[in-house]
């Protein structure tokens, strides 16, 4: 099925005909998000223009960090995604309750309204459960609100929250679930941004970037509220709304302070884990893990607001100096990873397990190298070397294999030589900075 430019630039805003989203089978329902992406880049560009207007430069080191965590996700499902709609198909093929016609409107209707009434819940849980915050809190660790703050999500909620959305397989048939599931998500994306402040009367019914702000904030009066997905009226139902008040200070209470994405995505997960291990006795144990992120000893089980500092303003963020140079080092092997996880996800099903692993290893050390470079550790010079010239060993080993010419990759030819020779240069200059500064090193120990 063909999609034209405007039908696609409906799915990021939920305005989408049933009869065009309706299928009967899993394996008939796109990609939304892929057919998205396009509209996702040119958002953000759009957005960057007027946010330049009004002299808001973007943050480099951020806008990258939440690339990153956005890549990371979607390249892991590369190889991690098989499972988890298998088991949605088998519950609702071994013990549905009801069969709704595929093709019914109704159907239709059903699926977006308990896709979204899931979402709250399992949202909320996200918030309310310290173990599942942990991972969460990858969403929330931007210090900026813009449309890449959309783009920050977590490689363990992406695999393991699925299950809180099982039980709606006992109603709702797969395909038209995945179809709202996905809907759902994009939707989400305009959310993220300051310049819209508010959409009239439909800030009643729908979740609008006025409320998303308040979610996303730090201040006391915005912890734990607005949890919704696309209806805002879960909220306003169940006791969590709050209206968007005075300006909004956004990340997460205690800043996790890094752009390596490795510690952003799992950080805090190994953090509470060790928390939960040298806590005293099994009840404080599971309380640390399975409460509140606020909770300690003799607190409520969410923790008390009292305890969440005041804003101070002006309020100062996580920004390492960056040279102009890194910057454009930065952003010219960053745009490579995503130009790179598109071909591997159009051709997954025809390249060999190995070469697919050995590829998302590839781009996630990428990703953490690259999170290194912006935060200038005195390691990455080593770990750019190592990565460049990894680059060059994996590129002619790829091209020698039979596949590359199924494939058809060799009219690429052209573009592979240019980044070939881009990422051998950068290799060997940092393999010379790396050795420049080991040679200086040892030398000022010999003069000690």
């Amino acid at each position: 099925m063909e999609y034209s430019p405007l039908e696609t630039l409906g799915y990021l805003f939920y305005a989408v005909n049933p009869n065009r989203t309706t299928y009967v089978k899993v394996e008939e329902v796109p990609n939304y998000i892929i057919e998205v992406v396009p509209w996702f880049i040119t958002f953000l560009v759009v957005e960057r223009f007027f946010l330049l207007l009004k002299k808001k430069p973007m943050r480099v080191n951020d806008f990258l960090g939440s690339a990153s965590q956005g890549l990371m996700t979607e390249i892991s499902r590369l190889v991690l995604d098989g499972w988890k709609f298998a088991a949605y198909i088998y519950i609702y093929s071994h013990w549905r309750i009801v069969t709704l016609p595929w093709d019914s409107l109704w159907t239709w209707f059903i699926a977006l309204i308990a896709a979204d009434f899931l979402y709250y819940w399992t949202h909320r849980a996200s918030h309310e459960i310290n173990l599942i915050w942990a991972a969460h809190q990858v969403h929330h660790s931007s210090e900026d609100y813009t449309l890449s703050t959309a783009l920050r999500q977590s490689v363990l909620l992406s695999q393991l929250l699925w299950i809180l959305y099982l039980p709606v397989a006992l109603i709702v048939p797969p395909a038209p679930f995945l179809v709202h599931f996905q809907l759902n998500f994009i939707y989400q994306f305009w959310l993220h941004t300051e310049l819209i402040k508010s959409i009239g009367p439909l800030e009643y019914i729908l979740n609008t970037a006025s409320h998303h702000r308040v979610h996303h904030g730090r201040n006391r009066y915005c912890i734990d509220k607005n949890y919704a997905g696309f209806l805002i009226i879960w909220d306003r139902m169940f006791g969590t709304f709050e209206a968007e008040k005075e300006q909004v200070v956004y990340g997460t209470v205690s800043s996790i302070n890094t752009f390596e994405p490795l510690y952003i995505q799992f950080g805090d997960t190994v953090n509470l884990l060790k928390k939960a291990w040298s806590a005293n006795g099994l009840r404080y144990k599971l309380s640390t893990i399975f409460k509140g992120p606020g909770w300690s000893p003799g607190k409520p089980w969410l923790g008390d607001t009292a305890d969440i500092p005041e804003i101070q303003f002006p309020v100062k963020k996580y920004d390492p100096y960056l040279p102009f140079w890194c910057i454009l080092y930065s952003i010219g092997h960053f745009a490579l990873v995503p130009l790179v996880y598109i071909e591997l996800q159009k051709y997954q099903h025809f390249i060999p397990p190995m070469v697919l692993y050995g590829a998302v290893a590839y781009l996630i050390f990428t990703l953490t190298s690259l999170g290194c470079f912006l935060e200038q550790r005195s390691y990455a010079p080593w770990l750019e070397s190592l990565r460049c010239l990894l680059y060059v060993v994996l590129d002619y080993y790829f091209i020698s294999c039979p596949m590359f010419s199924i494939l058809k990759f060799e009219h690429h030819m052209i573009f592979l030589k240019i980044i070939r020779g881009l990422f051998l240069v950068s290799g060997i200059i940092w393999l010379k900075i790396f050795i420049g500064n080991w040679t200086i090193k040892i030398s000022s120990k010999k003069l000690k």
